[in-house]
Formats: C-alpha cells, sequence, structure tokens
C-alpha cells in the first residue's frame, strides 16, 4: 500500500516506518519542519494553522496518524493542557476532513487515540464497549476520537488504537523510570493499587500494522497486552528485572506537589483494559505477559 504517516519520527512512529517498509509498503511522512523534506518521501503540514499539502494525499490508500504533543514532557500549565488537546483534535480534524474531501479516499485511516479514555477505573475491566470516564484526558480523548468523523462519514475505515503505557527501553515512560529502578530508588506511586495497562513497543508496532491491513477492525481498538498489573506489581517486577530494591514509595502527596494535577491524571490513577478486539482479530502478542515486556532492560 502507500501510506501517508505523522509522527514519523518518534518514539513508536519511527520504527514503525521502518516496519511498514519492511512489509513493503511504500511510506510517506508528514512532517512540520521543512528541514526534514525530501522529495517525493516527505510532505509539509501546519495543523496549528490548518494547513496541509494536497499533494501528500496523491495515490495514499492508507493513513497512520500518531503527531500529538507529548503529555508527560512538563507540567500542566493552562497553555500546555490547550497545546496538548489542540495538537490532538486540530491535526486529526485537518487530516479527517482533507480524507473526506478527496474523490478518491484512502481505504483506512488509523488515527490514534489513549486508553485515558477511560478514566480511573479502579480495579473493574474496560474494553472498547465500555464507556468514556471522567478527567482531563478522558475528554480530550472523546474529542480526538470524534473528530475523525468527517473521514467516517466519507465512508473510510476509520480504525482508532487506544495506546496504553508503552514499554521499551529505548525511551517513553519506561525509559524515564530505569535510571531512579537502576539506582534503587525506584517503587510505588501513591498506593500502588492503580491498574497499568501497557504494551511493549514491538507490539504496539504490531497492532498498528495489523490495524492497518484487518478489515474487520474500525472504531475503537484497544493496544494494550491482556494482563495488564497494579503499579506496585509492575514496579515490583522492574526491580526484580534489574535485580535491585523496588521499594520506595512516592507518596501521592509529594506527587501531586511536584507535578500538579498531572500527578492524578497519569501517575495516581489506572484503568484495566482488556484488548477484546484485539484478541477477537486473532492478533497474536509478541510480549502477552509482563516478563516478556520487560525483556531487553
Amino acid at each position: 500500500m502507500k501510506l501517508l504517516v505523522t509522527g514519523s519520527g518518534g518514539f513508536v512512529g519511527a520504527p514503525l516506518v521502518q516496519a511498514l517498509r519492511a512489509d513493503g509498503h511504500e511510506v510517506r511522512r508528514l512532517v512540520r519542519d521543512p528541514a526534514r523534506c525530501r522529495a517525493g518521501e516527505a510532505h509539509l503540514w501546519d495543523p496549528e494553522r490548518g494547513e496541509i499539502d494536497p499533494s501528500a494525499f496523491t495515490g495514499v490508500e492508507g493513513v497512520i496518524h500518531l503527531a500529538g504533543e507529548n503529555i508527560a514532557s512538563g507540567r500542566w500549565t493552562e497553555a500546555r493542557l490547550s497545546r496538548i488537546r489542540l495538537s490532538r483534535v486540530r491535526g486529526t480534524r485537518l487530516l479527517a476532513e482533507g480524507i473526506a474531501r478527496l474523490p478518491s479516499p484512502p481505504r483506512v485511516f488509523v488515527s490514534a487515540s489513549a486508553t485515558g479514555f477511560y478514566g480511573d477505573r479502579g480495579e473493574a475491566w474496560v474494553d472498547e464497549a465500555s464507556p468514556a470516564g471522567t478527567g482531563l484526558l478522558a475528554g480530550i480523548c472523546v474529542e480526538w476520537e470524534e473528530a475523525t468523523r468527517a473521514a467516517s462519514e466519507a465512508g473510510v475505515r476509520c480504525v482508532l488504537p487506544r495506546l496504553g503505557v508503552v514499554l521499551s527501553p529505548a525511551g517513553g515512560a519506561l525509559g524515564r523510570m530505569l535510571p531512579m529502578f537502576r539506582l534503587g530508588l525506584g517503587g510505588p506511586l501513591g498506593t500502588g493499587r492503580q491498574y497499568l495497562s501497557w504494551v511493549a513497543l514491538a507490539d504496539l508496532v504490531g497492532i498498528l500494522r495489523h490495524c492497518l491491513v484487518t478489515p474487520q477492525l474500525h472504531g475503537p481498538v484497544n493496544a494494550v497486552s491482556p494482563s495488564p498489573v497494579p503499579q506496585r506489581d509492575f514496579a515490583r517486577a522492574l526491580g526484580a528485572r534489574l535485580h535491585r530494591p523496588a521499594w520506595i514509595p512516592a507518596p501521592a502527596p509529594l506527587l501531586r506537589l511536584v507535578l500538579g494535577r498531572m500527578a492524578d491524571e497519569l501517575l495516581l490513577s489506572g484503568a484495566r483494559v482488556r484488548p477484546t478486539r484485539l484478541l477477537e482479530s486473532g492478533y497474536a502478542f509478541l510480549a502477552p505477559g509482563l516478563e516478556a515486556g520487560l525483556a531487553g532492560v
């Protein structure tokens, strides 16, 4: 297939593009920096201004949209929350409306969302049939997914992979945790009872490829392993993997003092998410359990 990918230089996007090309697909990248453009391979867009190179869609059969402001790279000020929301909603809507206007739109639009859709759900299992939760991230995710509507109404198969915490020692949440855990300073966050719904990076790349080529998949698809764990169990498993103690807790009041409301939304809450649609569609996980998910650490 001829594919158009946003977020192609990111933690998930870079290995995804490599895998897609290995699969034999022709990949074009949608980028915001003119310096990254190469003739025929990359095209410019500016989601904030609502601008996109119309030639980017020429002959495209599938679009994979991963771009968005990093939610964990800084304290959540009002301005930052606005950037997080707009980078997702505005960019997704721009793509969806561009797709809808095409005389021959692509067959599939894979547009990332997140398990933040479910909010804080305690120990209850949730899957794609569960309603949205409450909170800042849940509200952003609802708008983010709704922004694909124009493409869906144009008859394009829209798949919304709801990403959990992506595990790879190369970066992301695990990459940020490793220095403290290697020093023996890791441990549970708050009570540690909140569930962590995670996915190995290799599986996430596989899941996105699976969403692209599996016709029965449409709408929300939970992109997580089938084995979510309480955060304290995750800390214990990571410490054991590193042969380090992992018992030093990070009290909730301290996390709130340092991180503000980001602490409650990202670290002290969680959802026990089941990947029902992936399992029903026959996806075979490379890392179904946490031991395999921490391989390579």
